[in-house]
């Protein structure tokens, strides 16, 4: 009889046990019916919510308009290579021979991207047309411009086109070298301290948007105590009860990064018309740089782990100190 009865029970407890496909689906249908609730939550509560989402968008807003600032400045910087162009100019009394000698050296250094040449003659017509000089140019008996090798150092920084520079201006028929690039130095340093500042600034902001949603999750939390009081005398663990909140910060990540995205856009487009009716006056074609998929999916990532940070930092403070009471 014992026999049997006990191969009943064991038969009843396996009847009723969970297998692991079917446990493993129970949760993620669990999470989602949270976050689904959490979703629902922010929907009921539509001026808390927007406020909230409002805020943390506009947090994230000045961060990635630096962060584009930036991004565009160093476009602009870039584009001035020739800036470390090199100019060496050649002694009277060299010859031809030795100047495109001294011309095939060059092209095949391997510090140098690109050389040209130019001659006397050409100095002189191009001297002629932007000076306006050239009817009385035509009165000198002797060319006094000398012949000039233009060389494009491979790495256009300040420190190694300055080495170059040295080591072009030994060459024997090379009277003397020039390279104005103290202003792109300058430049560079600015884009630095921008760098520098947009990281300052974006630690600042984050760390408000921490504090931001945090507070929110509190005031959820407390406004919900009661219902928290009656879930933990039936049984529910803290963490059952943390979940909701979490998803509301995940939530609030969500929309705020793509309320960021949407301004930053906005901006970009309507800065665009200005600055195409500025640089077409110059004959450039500049175009502003928006964000790239991976910097938008960068954005969604920090907004979210920023919303999840805040609401954990809440809820584990907060939802941890609130037991029922007795009657």
């Amino acid at each position: 009889m014992s026999i049997l009865f006990s191969g009943r029970v064991t038969s009843g407890a396996s009847a009723h046990k969970i297998s692991p496909g079917r446990r493993f689906i129970m949760f993620w249908v669990n999470h989602v019916r949270q976050a689904l609730f959490s979703l629902g939550e922010l929907w009921r509560t539509p001026s808390a919510s927007i406020l909230t989402i409002g805020v943390l968008g506009v947090s994230l807003t000045l961060p990635a308009t630096l962060h584009l600032l930036v991004k565009n400045v160093q476009q602009v910087s870039d584009s001035f290579t020739q800036a470390a162009e090199i100019s060496l100019f050649i002694k009277a009394d060299a010859s031809a021979t030795q100047i495109s000698s001294l011309h095939k050296i060059l092209q095949a250094d391997n510090a140098v991207a690109r050389v040209s040449h130019i001659s006397k003659q050409q100095a002189l017509e191009e001297f002629g047309q932007v000076s306006g000089f050239g009817a009385a140019l035509n009165y000198l008996t002797d060319n006094p411009l000398p012949d000039v090798l233009l060389v494009l150092p491979k790495n256009t920084a300040a420190d190694s086109a300055r080495q170059l520079l040295e080591r072009l201006s030994k060459e024997r028929i090379v009277e003397f070298g020039k390279l104005d690039i103290d202003w792109l130095t300058r430049l560079d340093a600015i884009v630095s301290l921008l760098r520098q500042a947009v990281l300052v600034i974006a630690i600042l902001l984050l760390g408000a948007v921490l504090l931001i949603i945090g507070n929110t999750i509190r005031l959820s939390i407390m406004n919900k105590k009661d219902e928290i009081e009656v879930m933990k005398l039936v049984g529910a663990t803290d963490a059952f009860i943390q979940r909701p909140f979490l998803y509301s910060g995940i939530w609030y990540g969500v929309f705020g990064g793509l309320l960021a995205f949407l301004i930053v856009e906005a901006m970009l487009w309507w800065l665009q018309g200005a600055i195409v009716s500025v640089t077409s006056l110059y004959g450039s074609e500049f175009r502003l740089m928006a964000l790239s998929v991976s910097e938008f999916f960068s954005l969604m990532l920090l907004a979210v782990v920023l919303g999840l940070s805040g609401s954990y930092l809440s809820v584990r403070r907060h939802i941890s100190a609130i037991e029922p009471t007795g009657p």
